[in-house]
């Protein structure tokens, strides 16, 4: 791998990972054997929270960095109305089909599938002589369940077209996911999980908690990862993907690289409407063995959140 092109800070303190552990709560990505708070400990910061083999972090609840405010106004109203345009369900006809994902089943006409079950439907119809069009049986291929990790990154303010995309991206994706499970992380120098998941979140709230986020300045894009894939460690489904929404400007923290490779599937949604990192965001894509697409507007996501999960 080719050396970064800038020099990231090296941080002192471990990062923080904000989210509700404890009963009722979001439990946090933790490989099994890591030590986790107990009740006496949730009001200090708990360390030593093994993410993966190379990421430690202090586990903090996420109340201590959602605004007690609502987000700003205008922004939030402007991030809503492009959630709302984008998360009508396409019909599944419509979806980009799982490659070889799914298995065949037999079921009712639904005016989708013409491959028709002759031997069901012979049965059928010696009991219904005059059929209705639900009478004919077909073969259609069932999807298998998918999980879907999207990091976001949220370094800097949230504001103007970056706001937009991050936006665009969670509609999207909860829009047409569907049953499938969505979990969604958020990161700077520290991360925050904002849904997991085992415990699906809607993406209203998941858009609200994104925008109430107080972040610094910093990139910690290994860290992100590294929540990212501990998270979808824990899903049992059998199409696991992840999804960086980033501008790919690392200055902070380890090389992010290494923990790219530790995905079954990574993508790279790479923000180019400011400076970014097109060489480092296409070695995480690599890495990952994932694809890499270049977001200018937030028009762009869907479509490239098209081919991406068409991919996979």
């Amino acid at each position: 791998m080719q050396p970064l092109r800038r020099k990231p800070k090296q941080l002192d303190d471990l990062p923080s990972l904000f989210g509700r552990g404890g009963a009722g709560g979001t439990p946090l990505p933790v490989e099994a054997g890591a030590p986790r708070a107990t009740s006496g400990d949730a009001d200090r910061r708990t360390p030593a929270a093994t993410l993966t083999s190379a990421a430690n972090c202090e586990l903090r609840d996420l109340g201590e960095i959602l605004e007690d405010r609502a987000p700003d106004e205008d922004v939030a109203r402007m991030a809503h109305r492009i959630a709302a345009r984008l998360s009508i369900r396409r019909r599944p006809r419509d979806l980009a089909p799982d490659a070889g994902g799914g298995h065949v089943l037999p079921m009712r006409y639904r005016h989708r599938s013409d491959d028709v079950d002759l031997d069901r439907t012979m049965d059928v119809l010696t009991e219904h002589p005059f059929p209705d069009d639900t009478d004919i049986v077909v073969r259609e291929r069932v999807g298998t369940r998918r999980s879907v990790v999207l990091i976001v990154d949220v370094s800097g303010s949230m504001r103007g077209e970056k706001v937009r995309m991050a936006a665009a991206t969670v509609a999207a994706l909860t829009g047409d996911l569907g049953e499938h499970e969505l979990a969604l992380v958020a990161f700077w120098s520290d991360a925050a999980l904002l849904g997991p998941l085992h415990a699906p979140v809607p993406g209203p709230i998941l858009l609200d908690r994104l925008l109430r986020i107080r972040t610094g300045g910093l990139t910690n894009v290994h860290f992100g990862l590294s929540v990212g894939a501990a998270e979808l460690a824990r899903s049992a489904a059998r199409q696991r993907t992840a999804i960086l929404l980033t501008d790919a400007i690392h200055n902070a923290g380890p090389d992010p690289r290494t923990v790219a490779s530790r995905f079954p599937r990574l993508h790279v949604l790479l923000q180019t409407d400011g400076e970014h990192d097109a060489p480092l965001a296409a070695d995480i894509a690599r890495l990952g063995r994932g694809s890499i697409r270049p977001v200018r507007t937030y028009r762009d996501v869907a479509p490239a959140l098209n081919v991406m999960l068409g991919r996979t």
